[in-house]
């Protein structure tokens, strides 16, 4: 058989080069032999990348919708909260009380 590693993604072993490139015919995945595997950091990360902690400030990048009203685009909370979980963030509105929010709808101020 032959010495190609398998897919990266899907683990088939039907794997074939493609000039400087892998090829998975089963999920069409393409890689590099040389490329690194990704590393998966458990960092909360905001909508620019940036690495969110406990007690940070950040500022909600637009409006979000929920039950009673609206969170405006631009507003500011602090002292956030990191959690596990689908929102990943904790947090006290000034005029809403506590909310859940997802990390990609937010920037660190």
């Amino acid at each position: 058989m032959s010495d190609l590693p398998p897919c990266p993604e899907c683990n088939s072993e039907y794997t074939y080069e493609d000039g400087v490139l892998l090829v998975c015919p089963t999920c069409a995945h393409e890689w590099t032999a040389s490329e690194p595997e990704p590393v998966e950091d458990d960092a909360t990360r905001d909508s620019n990348g940036n690495v969110l902690e406990n007690g940070d400030t950040i500022v909600v990048i637009k409006d979000l919708k929920f039950r009673g009203g609206v969170v405006k685009g631009g507003t500011k909370v602090k002292n956030i909260r990191i959690v596990d979980g689908d929102h990943d963030i904790d947090c006290k509105i000034d005029g809403i009380g506590a909310m859940a929010l997802k990390s990609e709808f937010v920037k660190k101020a």
